[in-house]
C-alpha cells in the first residue's frame, strides 16, 4: 500500500505493496470473523466471484495520498500473477510472478522486491481466496451503487484496512481502497473490466533492465 513529485508516487506504491498488510494480502490460514459472526451472503458471493476469475484485464486509475492521479493497465492471472503497467510518462511497473513482487522504474532507477506473501494488493491472486482466517470482514455495505467489503487483519486490525468494491447483477470488480495506520489512502478504480481473456505469460515476468543496475544504485 505504498504508492514525486515522483518519489511520492514510489512511496505510495510501496505502501500499496507493504508488509504492513502482509497477513491480509494473501489471506492465509483460518480463523473467525469479528465477534464470531458468520460470513454474510454478500461476503460469500464476493468470495465465489473472485475465485471464479481465471484472468482479468482492466484499465485502472490510482489516486495517491499526495493527490497525484495515475493510470494504466492491470493484468491478473490466477493464481499468483499480476501486473500493473503505468501509462507514460511514468515508467513504473509492478509484477507478481507467483513467487515474488517486483517493482521498478527505469527513469528513477527505483527497484524493490518482496515475497508475494508480504504484499497487500495481491488478494486478487490468492488461490483459493478465503474471506476469513487472518482476515476479518468488518462490514459489508452498499454505497454509490456498489457493494463494499471492508477488511482488516484479524490479529492486527490497527495496521490498516482494505475496502473492496464490486458491482452487482452481474457481479464485477470495480476497485479497492487501502488505508494505512496513519490514514494515508490509495484508491484504485477499475474500468473496462474483462475476464477470461488469454493473457501472455510474459506479462508476469520481469522484463526490465538488468536488475543489478538498480540494486547497485547505478543511476546512469
Amino acid at each position: 500500500m505504498n504508492f514525486a513529485p515522483f518519489t511520492g508516487h514510489i512511496r505510495a506504491m510501496r505502501t500499496l505493496f507493504s508488509a504492513a498488510l502482509a497477513a491480509f494480502a494473501l489471506l492465509f490460514a483460518s480463523g473467525a470473523y469479528a465477534q464470531g459472526q458468520a460470513p454474510s451472503a454478500e461476503t460469500a458471493q464476493i468470495e465465489q466471484y473472485i475465485n471464479s476469475i481465471r484472468t482479468l484485464q482492466a484499465r485502472f486509475v490510482q489516486s495517491n495520498p499526495n493527490g497525484a492521479v495515475v493510470q494504466g493497465m492491470l493484468y491478473v492471472s490466477r493464481p499468483g500473477k499480476m501486473r500493473f503497467a503505468y501509462d507514460p510518462p511514468s515508467q513504473l511497473k509492478v509484477v507478481a510472478d507467483g513467487w515474488q513482487v517486483t517493482m521498478w522504474d527505469t527513469v528513477t532507477k527505483d527497484f524493490g522486491q518482496w515475497p508475494i506473501g508480504w504484499t497487500a494488493a495481491t488478494f486478487l491472486v490468492k488461490e483459493p481466496l478465503k474471506l476469513s482466517g487472518d482476515l476479518t470482514v468488518e462490514k459489508v455495505e452498499r454505497a454509490n451503487g456498489l457493494l463494499e467489503l471492508t477488511m482488516v487483519q484479524t490479529r492486527k486490525p490497527q495496521e490498516g484496512r482494505v475496502v473492496v468494491r464490486v458491482a452487482e447483477n452481474p457481479m464485477q470488480l470495480r476497485g479497492w481502497s487501502i488505508v494505512d495506520n496513519r490514514g494515508n489512502k490509495v484508491d484504485v478504480t477499475l474500468t473496462d473490466v474483462k475476464t477470461g481473456l488469454p493473457l501472455d505469460n510474459a506479462l508476469f515476468k520481469y522484463d526490465g533492465p538488468d536488475a543489478g543496475q538498480f540494486m547497485n544504485g547505478n543511476r546512469n
